[in-house]
């Protein structure tokens, strides 16, 4: 028998989730300043709030200050804090931070947990992962040029980077480079720890984007005779690509569920407005052009949700979910985009305002379909996946 139902110690969980957004987010969101968030003492003041209230960090276990509840307790929550855009700083688990200190649990040792991690898990420090780069794929970390070679005990790299999210103010950076050229394609690479004091370490640019941005902009980075001890590896040399796809993975179960929160709040939005704004002598709930946007969005945001909490079950369980994490990615970032857009048509002028929250998450929607992974890419590898078993079963 499948039970649907949530256990009371979540669902408790949400409610204290759900009350802290109505009292100290919702009222605070005139306060963000885009591409840079709320005011320092403020947000501070807040995430104080949050941690009095043992909800901090829901992406981590509770021996490092988290709340330990796993990938369905995640998923759950993250839906509540998802319908606000300064909810994850606030609860500890803004990307990439959340990530980042995910990857630093897993694959740090000890005293790198002491040095790095502890400090991001309490949110004293920001962080940024450096991945991406202007000459090269985005979605095949593959081909990645920026290099690390080894000179006595130190690793010196050189390198361009770009899109690298919060490198301004970051205290350290997760930088991923070609460490031994002639391995396998999916061994060239490894992950590295640098602090972002390092010399050579340099900031080009905030690139411009079109979303609403945060603490420490979409940076382009470049690496130039950057040293840092052969001990700020993390992990085992070559071991870059098998934990980059460690740290997206669980990663994509957080983000899916933010954007269904978005999609859920701006339902509700249109559904209000829908039932309070008239034209033509009668409320726009009558007209069957939104009604049929009401049921599509209504269907879409149930699927995305089931389709989610599959995904962390699995993951729970300690099972394979890379087919259903990229499902969820590349159908969750859809649903997300069509309901807000739907919801702005019904606000009209209004909802293409900033009297709304709606047209920054439309903004922010737009990216989703890129970030983590271009939606052709994981649709490419559900669709291989799939044939495989087929094959194996012709």
């Amino acid at each position: 028998m499948i039970d649907f139902s949530i256990p009371p110690e979540l669902e408790a969980m949400r409610q204290r989730v759900t009350e802290f957004m109505d009292h100290n987010v919702y009222p605070n969101e005139n306060q963000l300043v885009e591409d840079e968030g709320l005011p320092p003492d403020l947000e501070r003041e807040l995430q104080k709030t949050v941690k009095a209230q043992n909800l901090w960090a829901p992406n981590l276990p509770r021996e490092w200050g988290g709340m330990g509840i796993g990938f369905i307790g995640q998923a759950l929550v993250n839906e509540i804090i998802g319908r606000s855009v300064i909810g994850p700083r606030l609860f500890g688990n803004a990307a990439p931070d959340a990530g980042n200190a995910e990857l630093l649990h897993i694959a740090a040792t000890l005293e790198q947990k002491e040095q790095y991690l502890r400090p991001l898990a309490d949110g004293e420090v920001r962080s940024c992962f450096a991945m991406t780069e202007p000459e090269v794929a985005g979605s095949d970390p593959t081909g990645l040029r920026t290099s690390a070679v080894r000179e006595g005990d130190e690793l010196v790299i050189n390198g361009h980077k770009w899109f690298i999210s919060g490198a301004i103010g970051s205290a350290f950076a997760i930088v991923m480079a070609v460490t031994d050229p002639a391995a396998d394609s999916y061994a060239r690479a490894s992950m590295i720890l640098v602090p972002t004091d390092t010399p050579g370490f340099k900031i080009v640019r905030a690139i411009p984007v079109m979303g609403s941005g945060g603490p420490g902009g979409h940076c382009e980075i470049r690496f130039e005779n950057c040293r840092v001890p052969v001990t700020n590896l993390l992990g085992e040399a070559g071991q870059g690509f098998k934990l980059a796809q460690a740290r997206l993975g669980p990663g994509r179960i957080q983000h899916c569920m933010r954007w269904i929160g978005a999609a859920q709040r701006s339902f509700e939005m249109m559904c209000t407005y829908a039932l309070e704004r008239k034209s033509f002598g009668e409320p726009l709930a009558r007209k069957q052009t939104v009604q049929n946007w009401i049921a599509d969005s209504a269907a879409e945001i149930s699927a995305a949700r089931l389709m989610t909490l599959n995904a962390a079950w699995k993951l729970d369980r300690g099972e394979d979910a890379r087919v259903e994490i990229s499902l969820i990615k590349f159908y969750g970032a859809r649903v997300m985009h069509d309901v807000i857009d739907r919801a702005i048509q019904v606000h009209g002028a209004l909802g293409y305002s900033k009297d709304t929250p709606l047209e920054m998450f439309y903004r922010d929607a737009r990216a989703a379909r890129i970030y983590d992974g271009p939606d052709e890419v994981h649709r490419q590898v559900v669709a291989q996946r799939i044939l495989k078993t087929f094959e194996r079963e012709a």
